[in-house]
């Protein structure tokens, strides 16, 4: 099974993106380079996590450094696009490695209030301080001499953002690879209507835009993909073609209301919304995850 590929550049100002794929989460984490300074951004990086048996690990996130390092390349960002309901962020451990700022959406906070009730942590800042720096809807910044900009993307959470960094948007959970279509909206915050708002905001992107996606679920057995264009997404995509907003969201609302939780979403939300940190070890030196039950209600019962 494929789960690497590399992206070259395609002229000046425009990025090499490489795609590193996790077949336990279907995950796609991403480094993405100006050629012309070797500098670098990693994008939604994975910490591996074991729910049987409660074991983390960075294999995924190593491998990463491996290629950062094989390249010679500097990574001046650790992104992440929105907290993540179905994997550990491994931003703190890389941040640890590379001394590099991390950083997501400024609407996170809504996120950290939302989960701080569902988990009744009273402690839990929910001012967004465990990044080094909360982006807004419009905000610039630069990779190496790379112009990057940040699009407000909600809909799959009250958070999730777009980074467009040269001819790359990286769009995670709105859009997926064009046969397998749009991401769900049902997490608690998500809403149906305002991720077809966010989609249409992408498919105004120039035609010849390189789309990166954050999962891919191999539909019909095929092996998994990540890179698309604007053209391709507005031409193609399953779940968008010959579509209007009413429609579309009666499709979404209706598919999601079949769909089961993420196995790890009540594992990860507490790890991601304090930026990929792990609970704190408690007085026997071990950390525990907390599990709320009866929370997500009205979710379909998985396998």
């Amino acid at each position: 099974m494929k789960t690497f590929e590399r992206s070259s550049s395609t002229g000046a100002g425009k990025p090499d993106v490489a795609g590193f794929y996790d077949t336990r989460t279907f995950s796609i984490q991403y480094v993405v380079s100006d050629p012309a300074t070797s500098q670098c951004a990693i994008i939604d990086p994975v910490l591996d996590y074991d729910e049987k048996s409660g074991a983390t690990g960075t294999h995924h996130a190593d491998e990463i450094l491996e290629y950062v390092a094989r390249q010679g390349l500097t990574v001046e960002w650790i992104l992440d696009t929105h907290p993540h309901a179905d994997h550990f962020s491994a931003a703190q451990y890389l941040k640890g490695k590379t001394g590099a700022p991390t950083a997501i959406g400024s609407e996170v906070t809504a996120v950290q209030a939302l989960w701080k009730d569902i988990y009744n942590f009273p402690d839990l800042a929910t001012d967004g301080s465990q990044w080094d720096r909360l982006f807004s809807d419009g905000d610039q910044f630069t990779v190496g001499e790379m112009e990057a900009k940040v699009m407000f993307s909600p809909g799959h959470t009250l958070a999730s953002i777009t980074y467009v960094i040269g001819d790359a948007a990286f769009v995670h959970d709105t859009l997926f690879q064009p046969d397998f279509g749009t991401a769900r909206a049902d997490f608690p915050g998500g809403s149906a209507e305002q991720l077809w708002e966010s989609i249409q905001a992408i498919l105004e992107l120039p035609a010849e835009t390189r789309v990166f996606t954050g999962h891919d679920y191999m539909p019909d057995g095929r092996e998994p993909q990540w890179e698309s264009t604007v053209g391709e997404q507005r031409r193609t995509n399953k779940h968008l073609v010959d579509q209007n907003r009413e429609a579309y969201v009666a499709m979404r609302n209706e598919r999601d209301s079949q769909l089961p939780m993420p196995k790890l979403i009540l594992h990860a939300l507490q790890v991601n919304t304090r930026g990929g940190r792990l609970p704190e070890p408690e007085d026997n030196g071990r950390r525990y995850i907390k599990i709320p039950l009866d929370t997500l209600s009205g979710a379909a019962w998985g396998d």
